[in-house]
């Protein structure tokens, strides 16, 4: 199948990009990764696909106090080697190498990832559990979006008409804090069945992935004192949606392997 006749734009410059973002039908068209597979089946059907590719100020990762800044059209790829995520935001490193696969990190990017909003996908739940705010430019000037309102629903985020996702800010890892991603997949490269990004500093925040149709955050589970508490918590924290292949009740039971395995890779001494 091929995709709908569409109109085709790479702006030069974030001004252009505006520009082109008030005709109607426009969509932003980032790494492609997700977009240009929903063209080919015709799930999706754009007037006029955007190409931010061009637009160096949207890429770079930099490190600025207590702050990671990771530009949007930063890919899987430059996530994964990055020395400085590594070091700073080692969650994001970690979740950027469960990726699909290297053909897709390669081109896929931070903020098309984000756009998206799949629930399965890992990028979100990091955001959620590390508080990250999103950087939105649109005509009148740069927005900040917390990530706990970014994602409304299903594929739904707070993105307004006229703004593009120009960077993400992670707060640094501090000397006293951990974390750790991991994700359960029928093969590798697969979406994963269930994923958890965990972080444990002054207090513990677990959040999901493929949980719901956002990130959930697993309060109860998160405000437990021990482990055998949590994994009771976590009954009432998680109503996961089955799919093809797995049922809420083993999904359920898969996060809490993924509760146990990360709680004991994080309380040990350091």
């Amino acid at each position: 199948m091929k995709a709908a006749a569409f109109a085709y734009e790479k702006p030069r410059s974030l001004e252009e990009a505006f520009g082109l973002l008030e005709r109607p039908g426009g969509r932003i068209l980032a790494g492609g990764q997700s977009l240009i597979p929903t063209l080919n089946m015709r799930l999706s059907s754009p007037e006029l696909l955007i190409d931010i590719g061009a637009l160096e100020s949207l890429r770079g990762i930099r490190h600025e106090g207590n702050t990671l800044r990771v530009g949007a059209l930063t890919t899987h790829a430059q996530l994964e080697r990055s020395d400085a995520v590594r070091k700073h935001v080692p969650m994001l490193a970690a979740a950027a190498a469960q990726i699909a696969h290297p053909a897709i990190r390669n081109r896929g990017t931070l903020g098309g990832s984000l756009a998206l909003a799949d629930p399965a996908a890992e990028y979100p739940a990091c955001l959620l559990a590390l508080d990250a705010t999103v950087v939105l430019y649109s005509h009148s000037g740069e927005r900040l979006a917390g990530a706990g309102e970014f994602f409304r629903g299903l594929f739904e985020t707070d993105i307004r008409p006229g703004e593009i996702v120009a960077a993400v800010e992670f707060p640094a890892l501090k000397k006293d804090e951990r974390s750790v991603f991991l994700e359960l997949t029928r093969r590798h490269g697969d979406y994963a069945i269930i994923g958890l990004a965990a972080h444990w500093g002054a207090d513990k925040r677990f959040v999901y992935c493929g949980a719901g149709a956002t990130p959930v955050f697993a309060a109860r589970a998160s405000g437990a004192k021990t482990l055998e508490q949590a994994r009771h918590a976590l009954k009432e924290d998680l109503d996961p949606p089955a799919d093809l292949y797995n049922s809420s009740q083993a999904k359920r039971h898969l996060a809490g392997v993924l509760l146990e395995r990360a709680w004991t890779t994080l309380s040990k001494p350091h």
